[in-house]
């Protein structure tokens, strides 16, 4: 049997399980005497609820239940509240109102649960949904931050004065002043970084069940953040968390959309409870884009201070973040740490000085996606880079290169005192701009001419912290039959970690990768966990990992020193054996692990830890785009990165989740986009029919190239790799496309780059 290491590319042992159709997702789970839920939500974006009338819907054929938010107040439920409730950087509590579980006295968006219906059948509970009799007066709605802060605007909740969770500043604002008043040369955009949908394959769902022997609720849960979330939806059920099992098998895609606790896993969990029967529900593809957690959807007024040599001087920043009708899940935790923690990126930026503002309005509530904060941030000071080149006519590359924090300067601190531990930032951009053959763009810039077509140029420099939950744990067990169970509490949703963990194990154990069994998603089977998100996984239960390995070499050494009757001085662990320092004698580790379990000492080992530290990947992205200047169509010509995830547990796997990355930013900036009429709150990009998402023949074949650097965070120097094509694409394609039409005149333009969009950014150029 092989031993797979960190560094080689095997294949990924859970696709053999995918493609052949033998995945567990929710809808692959069979239960008996199972009841179906369909969630009625509220048709209005902001209404004050008059009266519910389910009478003739609980008489309807199969009908179990019929729920509204006055049962749930007489069984005692809560709301569901904030992951975050206060400020992270000064403790100042953010205001905010809950989210109930059903709707009572108002509802404040369009597709906000009103009434849970359970019946026999999908069918019929959807039959008797219709039935429900809802008296609503509808009242006007805010859609966007400046509509829900101006004067007279309709307020959404008396806990939120002004519609308006959190307006922070900090910064140098001192600094940021001066640096401004002697500057050379000073460029200011208005940003827009538009909301999006995450639409993952598999949608939101569960099935719950309640055992009254125990007194215990299971949730079956497609979910990316099991441990935590189980946690809120204990608390909304009035119960202790101990009290409340999440299961989540095979999860068919996140993207952070099922990063945190929704309603529902409440409500099913409840009226399990009530029917005493076992009821799932599963969103419909009209649900996920009504009431799935959206992300992005910031505003920012955003400048940059440079001297006559190009070096940057000061950033300031306004920004008014969208957080939808609650302060769902991170809310102002994105704003207050991720948002700041590396504004400024990998450049040197002596004063910045922000204004962070949150507000609520009548839409789907905010979550995450791909570098929540990061992203934003990291969007806005490549675009005011591009900016000033343009001003000055200092080359793009150049002013970048100038001003990035040099390898000899690492760790470095950046204005808001947090450290950054490794990267050779600018050696990453040269990288790729060779790799991309900048130098024959020109060429390929003509030749796209006499075709009729403007081609561009445009790259980015991302960085993001990773690590999510700060805490971890993982079980190592040695099993009678030779096999070992590693039991972790972070949660794979696609990134092949059925493959990459045991590798990491295997490393450090010389054990064959094949007798190691990876055992995750299962609250009750490991204490605690912070699940997948911020591209964490692998850093911290990989550190986990590593961390019982070193306990299990550590006892191994003494079971192995007393069965080959030497000293434990004498003892050398290496290729999975136990050696005697200078002869032939050794033993092998699950040898050892046999001897331990029959004499009371296994090797099982737990591990619990908590970080200090992030990781920090980084990178250079590179595209070329062309239009066509008689329709506005973007086409994404060519798109290099090269990007820096310190060791490599899997080349391919961290390939395949950068390729991912790349494809939902490309996503972001050319297509994808959730709008909402203003007028009536109503989602207009509600379906697939009107909201895009990227296809095979949108993205061209990425060329992807790595230049790591050594993480000093943890033993195994691993950066996380899930999340930078979704921060890096944004800037660099909206770079290029202003490159390609910087000769018409036009100066900017809002994404996402739709053939309307740009024909019009054309014409009034024109």
């Amino acid at each position: 049997m092989t031993i797979q290491r960190m560094g080689d590319s095997p294949r990924r042992r859970e696709d053999a399980r995918f493609v052949t159709g033998q995945g567990t997702y929710l809808d692959d789970l069979t239960f008996e005497r199972l009841a179906h839920a369909v969630v009625l939500r509220s048709p209005h974006a902001h209404a004050l609820v008059r009266s519910i009338d389910a009478t003739a819907a609980r008489a309807a054929p199969g009908v179990l239940a019929v729920l509204t938010g006055a049962e749930a107040t007489t069984d005692g439920l809560k709301p569901l509240r904030p992951y975050a409730e206060a400020n992270v950087q000064t403790g100042e509590p953010f205001a905010f109102a809950a989210q109930p579980l059903l709707a009572t006295d108002k509802v404040r968006f369009a597709g906000e649960p009103v009434a849970l219906i359970v019946a026999e059948t999908h069918a019929q509970a959807l039959d008797a949904a219709e039935q429900v009799v809802v008296d609503y007066q509808a009242l006007p709605a805010v859609t966007s931050p400046g509509a829900a802060r101006a004067p007279g605007a309709p307020q959404l909740s008396d806990e939120i004065p002004g519609n308006t969770c959190l307006d922070w500043r900090t910064g140098d604002t001192a600094g940021a002043e001066a640096a401004f008043a002697a500057a050379a040369h000073v460029v200011s955009l208005d940003l827009d970084n538009h909301r999006i949908v995450m639409n993952p394959m598999e949608p939101r769902g569960g099935v719950g069940t309640f055992d009254p022997a125990t007194g215990r609720y299971t949730l079956h849960v497609s979910s990316q953040n099991i441990h935590i979330n189980r946690n809120h939806v204990a608390r909304a059920l009035g119960a202790e968390p101990k009290d409340v099992r999440f299961v989540a098998p095979d999860v068919g895609g996140g993207f952070g959309a099922k990063n945190f606790a929704y309603v529902e896993h409440a409500l099913i969990l409840w009226v399990a409870r009530k029917v005493g029967r076992p009821v799932k529900w599963i969103a419909n593809r009209s649900e996920v884009f009504l009431s799935d957690h959206a992300a992005r959807d910031m505003r920012a007024e955003a400048s940059l201070a440079l001297d006559a040599q190009g070096k940057f001087l000061a950033l300031r920043i306004a920004s008014v973040a969208n957080l939808g009708a609650y302060m769902a899940g991170a809310g102002g935790g994105v704003q207050t740490f991720q948002y700041i923690h590396l504004q400024g990126s990998v450049y040197r930026i002596p004063a910045i000085a922000l204004h962070v503002v949150a507000v609520v309005t009548n839409t789907a509530p905010i979550g995450v996606t791909r570098g929540p904060g990061f992203a934003e941030a990291i969007n806005i000071v490549e675009r005011l880079i591009d900016a000033a080149a343009h001003r000055t006519g200092f080359d793009r590359a150049d002013l970048r290169r100038w001003n990035m924090v040099p390898p000899e300067a690492m760790p470095m601190t950046n204005a808001f005192g947090f450290e950054v531990d490794s990267g050779h930032f600018a050696e990453s951009l040269d990288q790729a701009l060779v790799r991309a053959d900048c130098a024959g763009f020109e060429a390929r810039r003509r030749e796209s001419a006499q075709r009729g077509r403007l081609r561009g140029l445009g790259f980015a420099y991302h960085i993001k912290a990773t690590g999510g939950p700060p805490d971890e744990n993982v079980d190592v067990r040695f099993e009678a039959d030779g096999t070992i169970s590693l039991l972790t509490g972070t949660q794979h949703i696609g990134q092949g970690h059925e493959t990459t963990f045991p590798q990491i194990l295997a490393h450090r154990l010389g054990v064959p990768n094949a007798r190691i069994r990876l055992v995750q998603g299962d609250t009750d089977a490991i204490p605690f966990g912070g699940g997948h998100g911020s591209s964490r996984a692998t850093y911290m239960g990989g550190t986990a990992i590593w961390r019982a390995s070193d306990e299990i070499i550590a006892k191994g050494t003494g079971l192995a020193a007393d069965a080959l009757e030497a000293s434990e001085a004498d003892i050398r662990f290496e290729e999975g054996r136990f050696v005697v320092s200078g002869t032939d004698r050794a033993i092998g580790l699950l040898e050892v692990a046999a001897l331990g379990r029959d004499k009371g000492k296994p090797l099982d080992t737990f591990h619990a830890w908590k970080r200090e530290h992030m990781t920090f990947p980084n990178g250079a992205h590179v595209v070329e785009i062309e239009i066509d200047r008689d329709t506005g169509r973007v086409a994404l010509a060519r798109y290099t990165a090269v990007d820096d995830y310190g060791v490599l547990v899997n080349p391919m796997v961290a390939t395949g989740q950068a390729h991912g990355a790349m494809a939902q930013g490309a996503g972001q900036a050319l297509l994808e986009h959730a709008t909402y009429n203003p007028a009536s709150g109503q989602m207009v990009a509600g379906s697939f029919m009107d909201y895009a998402l990227p296809r095979a023949d949108d993205l061209p074949s990425f060329d992807l190239g790595f230049n790591p650097t050594r993480c000093t965070t943890n033993p195994l120097g691993v950066k996380g790799c899930g999340e930078a094509g979704a921060i890096a694409a944004f800037p660099a394609i909206a770079n290029a496309i202003l490159d390609a039409l910087a000769p018409l005149g036009v100066k900017g333009f809002d994404g996402p780059a739709t053939p309307a969009r740009i024909w019009q950014a054309i014409q009034e150029a024109r």
